[in-house]
């Protein structure tokens, strides 16, 4: 057909179409011959498994034979037949394929398979299994049995990982699981000594086991489609290998051992992040690099482990915060897991380097749309002073939850803007942490975030090509003459689901494409139309198109507004793309629909797909009910959280579901006779301050208090979480809410109850409850300092802990030993003589609060520990604002 007009191709395949219902119609009188030697093809029949229960009924011994079967998985007799297929003994050739069927938009449908049997892992001659366009999650365990396998097809399934012992199928040479959701392979993979043929393209890797290198035989291997930021040096042991692809993934070096394999034939890099490509690959005939962003910046340098072994390390304490590098450089490791390495002269004279760990404030963390948060905010100074080598920066992040369609990136501020830098992402094989790894050559503000994969390249006068690396289906043309001067676009792009539309626009007919996003440096339009081509939503062919449903939508950058600008361009179609073309860049979005306004529907879908549904809990530590944590959890992390929270902590059921931005604003009040410190600095109002950050914990353990007289009853008060500040850029009606009024942001309400007051808190018997101790303050004005009054406060909520505080704080077992008894049967006391004793005696050691903010953290009460550092930063902040005053 290729040489066919777009009429001529229509007609022929519709000549084809009804030769094929023809075939359908006397299909019925081949029932009795479809039986042919020991071959058995019954796929192409819609009643498939009937005939072959029929034939097994009336011509068993035949059957029993059967050396070839081909049968239907969209059949709905399969789950009947299965049960026989163990008893054919002679089996050599199984297939058991979906896609014989299509929905009504043309797509193929998958087959109901699940599992097999397990007795047909007693099938000792079969060789040859196809199972794809199923709905495989697992792989059918009996499949390790097959002692004689060679093919093995699971392509189209939704497999996510593969059994451990994969390895055991010692005679396979061709294995192919392209289209499915593999995350990482199995290290028996290299036991397979007779693969030649490996598929595993379009699935989620995201990293390869150095036992891939033990394939000796392998002939071809495809990586295509995956999430790899790197693949294993071991692969230059392939010495059989001659096609390699590894095209759109997230390369951003490869190996230059590649070069040495002596039969390789074809090299596919194109659609990754490769900056530089060593020269020995470069020079490579058979090598492809197109969309690349060859040439932008250096590689990213490496650590040299040789010349590291060498240096100083240090391990900074979690009290620490600040170390000294020299000209001979050093590593330095954080508390907190953070890395760095200074490689010898990187500073030519003694440098001392500050850094604070920040909580991110949305006023100037700015997210971008579709960002997601994955660390709090690294501060490292001084700030600007420019180091004479690359300094490398290693920082610890909460992995998003898909990859396939985001990237990892380090993003810094300069002072005025923030840059995203390039980054490598690791993966710590023992603690199994993961790391974004950097270089700089000044210090600044650092965070991890997770954003949409950026494609990029320069666009010359003689103009170019760009891909998209998630879906290489989309790409955008640019003609000669398209740009006086070179130019840099970037491309974005954001997979939805046919699933996620339906249930957001509430329409079943409704589809969309994926969203595209088209930026560039440039502030005027293009010279020449660019021209882009877009895959059609799903389910729509050139086949079933009804042009008058499909619509192209413009969106502005910040998405609040979408024109249906159909009429304004020429639409071009094949049987799987349209192509238009355009003079400036924004979001483009294809819709088929049978709605005519569809600018409203689209904007609704796109905020919906930027919101997560979320719930919150508020619960009372069981030793001391007036210890409350708050929390807002993903909904679908819910039980999780509360799973691990139920042996310390009790409280109501999790709110209902409501929905959240990415840094959006929220506050929590207490209400009906219950307060808080009105000091604390993130007290605003009254109302407690949170930030939602989906990867983040937004949680707040606090003390609560009541005013009202509680020696007679128990306080029932409760706590109401309210929206704040909605981030720039989203419209006004996607924040509104069911109330309305003075409460229109409320979110949810939740009841907290106070016990009685035990009788001998709250009367004032004496100075401490019987206790006198000169007057004394930990710490200093100036670094922050803890009160006796404040210590109190501590003292009331350490509860059955102490014994373990006091051990953390030094004291010996005698000491705690001598306390309890001395203060038998009353547990206030024998707190109160533990602490106040431990203060006495560290009043005056420059480090005695940093040494109990530690012991609280031992101690297993990072509650106490966090409202400790809370009122020594209040402290900090209350010197710093009086020195202000007086001018000093």
């Amino acid at each position: 057909l290729g040489s066919m007009d777009k009429t001529q191709k229509m007609a022929e395949l519709q000549g084809l179409e009804d030769k094929c219902r023809e075939g359908a119609s006397w299909a019925p009188a081949l029932a009795d011959s479809c039986l042919v030697d020991n071959r058995l093809n019954l796929d192409v029949y819609p009643d498939g498994c009937h005939r072959f229960l029929k034939l097994f009924e009336g011509r068993q011994g035949e059957v029993f034979q059967v050396e070839f079967l081909r049968l239907s998985s969209n059949d709905r007799l399969l789950g009947t037949t299965l049960g026989i297929l163990p008893r054919l003994k002679q089996l050599k050739s199984l297939v058991l394929k979906g896609g014989h069927t299509r929905d009504e938009f043309g797509s193929c449908q998958r087959g109901s398979l699940t599992n097999l049997p397990p007795d047909v892992g007693n099938l000792r001659c079969l060789t040859h299994l196809d199972l794809s366009f199923n709905s495989l999650s697992t792989l059918p365990s009996c499949i390790l049995r097959l002692p004689r396998l060679c093919v093995l097809l699971v392509s189209h399934n939704s497999l996510v990982a593969l059994p451990k012992d994969f390895g055991s199928l010692r005679k396979l040479t061709f294995f192919s699981a392209m289209k499915n959701q593999l995350k990482e392979l199995p290290q028996s993979i290299g036991e397979l000594a007779a693969l030649q043929d490996l598929d595993l393209s379009e699935n989620a890797l995201e990293f390869l086991p150095e036992e891939i290198g033990n394939l000796q035989n392998c002939i071809e291997l495809d990586l295509s489609g995956n999430c790899l930021s790197s693949i294993p040096d071991s692969l230059a042991n392939l010495k059989s290998l001659r096609r390699l692809h590894l095209h759109s993934n997230l390369l951003v070096t490869v190996p230059t051992s590649l070069a040495s394999l002596p039969n390789l034939s074809r090299l596919d890099l194109q659609n990754n992040c490769l900056c530089a490509v060593p020269p020995e690959i470069q020079t490579l005939p058979f090598v492809r690099l197109r969309g690349n962003p060859l040439g932008k910046t250096e590689p990213l340098p490496q650590a040299d482990e040789s010349s590291a072994k060498g240096l100083r390390i240090l391990f900074l304490a979690s009290s620490d915060d600040s170390f000294t590098v020299t000209s001979e450089g050093c590593k330095v490791v954080l508390a907190c897991g953070i890395h760095f390495y200074f490689p010898p002269g990187a500073t030519s004279d003694p440098l001392r380097i500050c850094f604070r760990n920040l909580a991110p404030e949305p006023q100037w963390v700015k997210l971008r749309h579709h960002d997601v948060l994955l660390s709090k905010v690294l501060e490292l100074q001084p700030h600007g002073v420019e180091f004479q080598q690359e300094v490398q920066i290693w920082m610890p992040y909460i992995p998003p939850q898909t990859l396939h369609h985001r990237e990892v990136v380090v993003r810094t501020f300069s002072g005025q803007s923030w840059s995203d830098l390039r980054t490598r992402v690791e993966q710590k094989r023992k603690s199994e942490k993961h790391m974004a790894h950097c270089s700089v050559l000044h210090f600044s503000w650092f965070l991890v975030v997770s954003r949409l994969v950026q494609n990029e390249c320069k666009v010359p006068a003689e103009g170019t090509l760009l891909f998209s690396s998630v879906d290489p289906n989309i790409k955008v043309s640019f003609p000669p003459g398209v740009t006086e001067e070179t130019r840099s676009v970037k491309l974005q792009v954001l997979p939805v689901s046919a699933e996620e539309i339906e249930e957001i626009a509430g329409n079943a007919e409704c589809r969309a494409s994926p969203l595209l996003c088209l930026s560039q440096d440039s502030l005027v339009d293009f010279l020449r139309p660019v021209r882009i081509q877009l895959p059609l939503p799903s389910g729509v062919t050139g086949l079933n198109l009804d042009q008058s449903r499909l619509h192209l939508l413009h969106g502005d950058l910040e998405g609040q507004t979408w024109d249906d600008i159909t009429s304004q361009v020429v639409l071009e179609f094949t049987h799987l793309y349209a192509m238009f073309e355009v003079t400036h860049f924004s979001w483009y979005w294809l819709w088929y629909t049978t709605k005519t306004y569809i600018g409203g529907i689209a904007k609704k879908v796109y905020e919906r797909l930027r919101m997560y549904q979320v719930n919150f809990i508020a619960l009372q530590r069981k030793k001391d009910p007036e210890q409350v944590l708050l929390q807002c959890v993903p909904k679908h992390k819910v039980d999780l959280v509360l799973k691990k929270l139920q042996d310390r902590y009790r409280g109501p059921e999790p709110s209902d579901m409501v929905e959240m931005f990415e840094g959006e604003q929220f506050f929590a009040a207490f209400e009906r006779g219950i307060s808080i410190d009105m000091d604390r600095p993130d007290c605003v109002d009254g109302r407690l301050s949170f930030i939602f950050y989906s990867r983040l914990k937004n949680m707040k353990e606090i003390y609560v208090t009541s005013p009202v007289d509680r020696k007679g009853q128990a306080v029932k008060g409760q706590v109401s979480f309210y929206r704040g500040a909605v981030p720039e850029s989203i419209p006004e009606d996607a924040s509104r809410r069911r109330r309305k009024g003075p409460d229109s942001l409320w979110l949810a309400t939740l009841p907290i109850k106070l016990p009685r007051l035990k009788p001998h808190w709250g009367g004032n018997p004496g100075p401490l409850n019987g206790f006198s101790f000169p007057p004394l303050n930990l710490g200093n004005p100036e670094t922050g300092y803890l009160t006796q009054a404040n210590l109190l406060s501590i003292a009331r909520r350490v509860g059955a802990d102490w014994q373990t505080v006091g051990l953390n704080l030094g004291l010996t077992y005698q000491q705690i030993e001598r306390i309890g008894y001395n203060n038998r049967e009353d547990l206030d006391k024998q707190i109160l003589d533990m602490l106040f004793s431990w203060a006495q005696q560290n009043s005056e050691h420059p480090d005695c609060v940093s040494k109990l903010i530690t012991a609280m953290k031992e101690s297993g009460r990072q509650d106490i520990a966090d409202e400790i550092e809370t009122i020594i930063e209040l402290g900090q902040q209350k010197y710093r604002e009086s020195i202000r005053r007086v001018g000093l």
